[in-house]
């Protein structure tokens, strides 16, 4: 490999080494205005998209020890990255490709597990992560409040005894 190409190499390997997952589309017939717009669109939901070449790509996905993707990028595809939630950067890739026809989803890998463009686009139907962890926290405080309830009963039970027995006296 030349030297340019082990410079970009590197580039993707500390990119995907950098990010939980990635997603690969077919952006062919996208104009640079609109690949620009969804650049920005994905910036805001804490991911990012690049250009990729095919041969070099696939290089620096097995020397980050993620899946083999022989065989699996042909075309003109760009690679999207993120360092947080999967599920907001494939919305907007959903959205965007709802809006424009474009780009065309292929696959995507979270941590090492291959996915398939319908297994994104399930991602891309959960709700946002915040949402997920409040509706998690909520079902374990639930418990404990139920049994906090439980304990005070008696005591505020017998409490209620003594205040009606000090009326009555009153």
């Amino acid at each position: 490999m030349r030297a340019e190409k082990k410079l970009i190499s590197a580039e993707y390997v500390a990119r995907l080494n950098a990010s939980p997952f990635f997603l690969v589309v077919d952006y062919k017939g996208l104009t640079v205005q609109k690949f620009t717009e969804l650049r920005k669109r994905l910036i805001k939901a804490g991911g990012e998209v690049h250009v990729v070449k095919n041969t070099i790509f696939s290089i620096a996905a097995k020397e980050a020890g993620l899946a083999d993707l022989s065989g699996m990028l042909s075309g003109q595809v760009a690679a999207v990255t993120g360092n947080k939630d999967i599920a907001a950067v494939a919305k907007v890739i959903k959205a965007f490709q709802a809006e424009f026809d474009k780009p065309k989803l292929k696959f995507g890998v979270l941590g090492n597990k291959p996915l398939s463009a319908e297994e994104v686009r399930v991602i891309a139907d959960l709700p946002p992560l915040p949402e997920i962890q409040g509706k998690i926290l909520g079902l374990l405080q639930a418990p404990a409040q139920k049994l906090v309830a439980l304990i005070n009963t008696p005591g505020t039970q017998v409490a209620r005894v003594i205040g009606a027995y000090a009326e009555k006296s009153a």
